[in-house]
């Protein structure tokens, strides 16, 4: 096992363009992320470093283990399905053929195995973005009118979803029951950077990866900032937890928007890791 600390650490120099997505796989014990501009589809093993990658047929916003082994993968296109052993991606579903602009961003898997997501407009222009979810088929879009969307997050009830508006520097929560959003409110800023993409840890606390912001912030239940944990590297995309234990939060970064600044900051893009004392919530697959 690779020797992780309290402190964050480069555990993979993979030099991603846009790092996104990290979502630990229990049953393989491995992390799936994503380059999103870069094309490629990475898988690491904490046990011993090795990395493996595939290339994506168009720019993929997240990959999530599905119960039958696959990924489900958001491409501009649709939602995919991904077969590690063969490497090969076939189609699925549909989702914004009316929104040629668009591409599919983050996305979480809840404990119920309901892939939820969100849309953008590429160019970062327009705000065309809009928050799904798909169930066994069924595709439902709740709310609309986002630049970059990031996230979502579900509270350890399950009660409350967090969804981000990151061109606004905001967190969103919606009451949650059945698959049903209610009553969205801001929930928390980020004015020290980017609200990039979220998660939860079974106490509830919020982390938020700050793009630009050098740092993942962490919010009380309540919505209070509790501090932010600080990074080397300035723009950290999204914070995840993994290992036996949950207890390692793996982290993507990216070096979009700031090439020049790859000469002082080499490890942008890289996937940093720390130990922490609250484990994150089980992860769940998508139920197909």
């Amino acid at each position: 096992m690779l020797s992780i600390g309290p402190d964050p650490t480069l555990i993979c120099d993979v030099g991603c363009e846009l790092g996104e997505g990290p979502v630990w796989d229990a049953a393989r014990a491995c992390l799936w992320f994503v380059d999103i501009k870069g094309r490629r589809l990475h898988r690491f093993d904490p046990e011993d470093g090795g990395l493996k990658t595939w290339t994506t047929p168009d720019q993929t916003g997240f990959a999530l283990p599905a119960e039958d082994g696959a990924l489900i993968c958001g491409l501009p296109s649709g939602l995919h399905r991904f077969d590690p052993e063969t490497g090969a991606f076939s189609f699925l579903a549909e989702v914004e053929p009316d929104r040629p602009q668009n591409r599919l961003n983050d996305g979480f898997v809840a404990p119920d195995g309901t892939l939820w997501f969100g849309s953008m407009d590429d160019s970062e222009r327009l705000r065309s973005g809009a928050l799904y979810s798909w169930r066994r088929g069924v595709l439902t879009r709740h709310d609309d009118g986002y630049g970059v969307t990031n996230g979502p997050a579900m509270s350890p009830d399950g009660g409350t979803l967090y969804h981000n508006d990151t061109l606004q520097k905001r967190v969103y929560a919606f009451d949650h029951a059945d698959g049903v959003l209610s009553n969205k409110r801001p929930f928390a800023e980020t004015p020290d950077g980017y609200a990039d993409g979220p998660s939860v840890d079974a106490a509830g606390v919020l982390h938020v990866g700050l793009f630009n912001g050098w740092g993942v912030a962490r919010f009380s239940p309540a919505g209070e900032r509790l501090g932010t944990i600080a990074f080397p590297v300035m723009t950290v995309t999204k914070a995840a937890f993994g290992g036996e234990d949950l207890k390692t939060l793996f982290c993507t970064t990216a070096w979009l928007g700031n090439a020049d600044k790859r000469s002082e900051q080499p490890t942008l893009g890289g996937l940093y890791a720390l130990r922490v004392e609250t484990p994150g919530l089980p992860p769940t697959r998508v139920k197909l």
